[in-house]
């Protein structure tokens, strides 16, 4: 259904679609603290920032944090348009449905 939202903490699931979508992972430079990834997000070419204000991270340290932080994966299909969509959000997992 487009426009529609999915929520996943599934690993497979989210490098699935963030590869799907030309998606690398990534952290916001300057957020690091030394112990691990900062601020995470995925670098989606040719949307976003770029390697200006993010720093391209290995997919185990991104999911390392993620899993740190208990994140979630908040993510579109498709655009109300029917298009592919590249939205994506990480949010809190608790209260957020997973299913």
């Amino acid at each position: 259904m487009a426009n529609e939202t999915n929520t996943t903490t599934d690993h497979d699931t989210i490098r699935a679609w963030a590869e799907e979508h030309g998606g690398v992972p990534a952290n916001v430079r300057g957020t690091a603290d030394g112990e691990g990834a900062g601020v995470l997000t995925l670098d989606i070419v040719g949307y976003g920032a770029g390697e200006e204000e993010l720093e391209h991270i290995e997919w185990d340290a991104w999911f390392e944090k993620f899993e740190d932080a208990g994140l979630a994966f908040l993510y579109q299909e498709q655009k109300a348009s029917g298009e592919d969509s590249t939205f994506f959000k990480l949010i809190s997992r608790e209260g957020a449905d997973t299913g």
